[in-house]
């Protein structure tokens, strides 16, 4: 190396030498960015489109509520849709990438919904719409929106792996004893991704030889404790997850996560998972729990974000990791976890 840079010392400044250099070690760094959102009320402006469109995202993955629509009437809901899908701002972010995603309550037409919502195969076909679902995607035709896709940039895979959790869930437990919305049922009563699903899901695990593993649900799996939705209501549907992560030797597996309003970084130490379990929640992006002051959440790592928000993984394939960023209006860091794998 000195004998090179002695022949060449002549020719080129010293600072140009650097910046070669380190131009070639980061030409060796493998990545790309992966953006994510929910809650986006169709009748308020989002202006988060172009600060997301900054970070390069090869993929967006709606993540839930992604209108506002609790409603029987399908038109209703149809013209929802077509109210967010013909947004001049989405639809010049969504012209260069792939787009893929779930639903919530809200856009599922209603609130706090399950297996009980009557219209719910009608409004299925409406969200595959607006997602740009192929005809021919297995989604169509049989019950529920759970779907997963292999994003493939260069060689470099992150597989996506979709759930549905409002279709097949079964009954919540009011809670009565407190000023919480819910209380968690008795351990092994209901479910929330329904027979048929979790054998997809375990399949689609197994199967999976991704680096990166993304489980999009639309509700939050580790933070349990706020009495509003989430896996905390079923408790043993938590532990069947977390097995089953666990015997699929899946690699670097972790959840995304919306509808509460605010952003934040859960993690678990998993029994028999070599790496911490992580559920990286992000919402909303038209509004926000700006009231918020604090809830119990044994699981969380940094602080709560109650501002406009998209969450943004950016993956580095190379060094085997997965920086996870909260990001709010002018494309603002507003909170970041690196997770290695």
């Amino acid at each position: 190396m000195k004998m090179i840079f002695a022949r060449t010392k002549l020719l080129f400044p010293l600072g140009l030498i650097l910046f070669l250099i380190t131009s070639s070690i980061h030409s060796q760094t493998k990545t790309y960015s992966i953006a994510f959102g929910s809650c986006d009320n169709q009748r308020l402006k989002n202006e988060l489109w172009k600060s997301i469109d900054e970070n390069l995202p090869v993929a967006w993955i709606w993540g839930g509520d992604n209108v506002y629509s609790d409603t029987e009437d399908m038109n209703a809901l149809k013209e929802n849709y077509a109210i967010q899908k013909n947004d001049a701002d989405y639809l010049e972010f969504m012209a260069n990438k792939q787009i893929l995603g779930t639903w919530d309550d809200h856009d599922y037409g209603l609130n706090d919904g399950g297996e009980e919502y009557p219209y719910k195969r009608a409004s299925q076909q409406l969200l595959l719409d607006f997602l740009g679902t192929s005809k021919d995607a297995p989604e169509r035709f049989r019950d529920g929106v759970y779907n997963s896709r292999l994003i493939n940039v260069d060689g470099n895979k992150v597989k996506i792996i979709v759930l549905d959790t409002r279709f097949f869930r079964t009954a919540v437990t009011k809670s009565l004893n407190s000023k919480k919305r819910f209380q968690p049922n008795h351990y092994g009563q209901g479910t929330i991704l329904g027979e048929a699903q979790w054998k997809w899901l375990e399949q689609e695990l197994n199967s999976s030889e991704a680096p990166f593993n993304v489980i999009v649900s639309s509700i939050q799996l580790l933070s349990d404790k706020h009495g509003f939705e989430c896996w905390g209501n079923f408790p043993h549907e938590i532990d069947k997850l977390e097995k089953i992560i666990v015997a699929s030797k899946a690699k670097g597996t972790f959840i995304i996560s919306g509808d509460r309003h605010i952003a934040t970084f859960s993690s678990k130490k998993v029994p028999n998972l070599n790496y911490p379990l992580v559920d990286f929640t992000s919402s909303g992006l038209t509004h926000v729990y700006s009231s918020f002051s604090g809830e119990e959440n044994p699981y969380q790592i940094g602080k709560v974000v109650a501002e406009k928000n998209f969450g943004l993984l950016q993956f580095d394939f190379t060094n085997h990791l997965v920086i996870m960023q909260i990001r709010g209006a002018e494309n603002n860091l507003l909170s970041e976890h690196i997770q290695q794998y």
